[in-house]
């Protein structure tokens, strides 16, 4: 398959032109008329993940390895020490941010993993019904992400409608339709913000929200006849307990 037809692919699945302007979702490396093997899906790119990445593959990512344009290309730093691994072994690299975000990852988060039915969906926020006191419904949703400790704001004891916003998205906080946003990132400001417009927060971590992009790629991936394989890459954090 050429590159080219991939992303032809992909657009249609999720629309690039949906991304935000800060964004750099799209073709980050590689040439449209490139024939490409495998398919490989990861959160982010790591050496150990390239590592393991077959010559001649394409790696769909989450987060874009280029942001801002390169004033430097020092192959010692991070991204140019990727780029340089990738072009050696002619993998190309296509980012589905933002716009995978709004038409994909928080419903699929929030219907396969949390098991709630989304109502509405707003941008980057994904509303559903919850009715139950915040204590029971935090608990509810670390225990399915896998979050020990979780990070609350209890805003209100009662939640009868939240959103979810994988990845960072406190700053969505003004927008906020509901009694509670499960999100990560969530800075000190935030949260007391929150608290004082009696909003609950539930910080469900970046990579901890986001891990579940390749899985849900994969499986829409399936649906176009196409084989994605699951090269997800690590959090970087590393939790000590006292």
């Amino acid at each position: 398959m050429q590159l080219k037809q991939l992303l032809e692919i992909l657009d249609e699945l999720s629309p690039f032109e949906l991304q935000d302007s800060w964004d750099n979702s799209g073709l980050i490396v590689g040439e449209l008329s490139q024939q490409v093997g495998q398919i490989y899906l990861s959160l982010d790119i790591e050496e150990e993940v390239l590592h393991d990445v077959e010559e001649g593959s394409v790696l769909i990512v989450h987060h874009p390895l280029i942001f801002k344009g390169l004033k430097q290309v020092d192959f010692s730093k991070y991204p140019s020490n990727i780029l340089k691994t990738a072009i050696k072994k002619d993998i190309a690299i296509i980012a589905m941010h933002t716009n995978y975000d709004q038409t994909h990852l928080n419903r699929y988060v929030l219907e396969n993993v949390l098991g709630y039915r989304v109502d509405e969906v707003d941008g980057y926020l994904a509303y559903f019904q919850v009715d139950k006191p915040f204590a029971v419904f935090a608990k509810e949703v670390a225990d399915k992400l896998g979050l020990d400790p979780v990070r609350v704001v209890e805003g209100t004891s009662h939640i009868n409608r939240a959103a979810l916003c994988t990845g960072s998205g406190a700053s969505l906080l003004p927008m906020l339709q509901a009694d509670c946003l499960l999100t990560g990132d969530i800075k000190y400001h935030e949260a007391l913000a929150a608290k004082e417009e009696k909003k609950a927060l539930i910080d469900i971590g970046h990579y901890e929200s986001e891990r579940y992009f390749a899985q849900s790629l994969q499986k829409e991936l399936q649906n176009k006849g196409l084989n994605g394989i699951i090269a997800n890459s690590k959090n970087p954090f590393r939790y000590i307990k006292g």
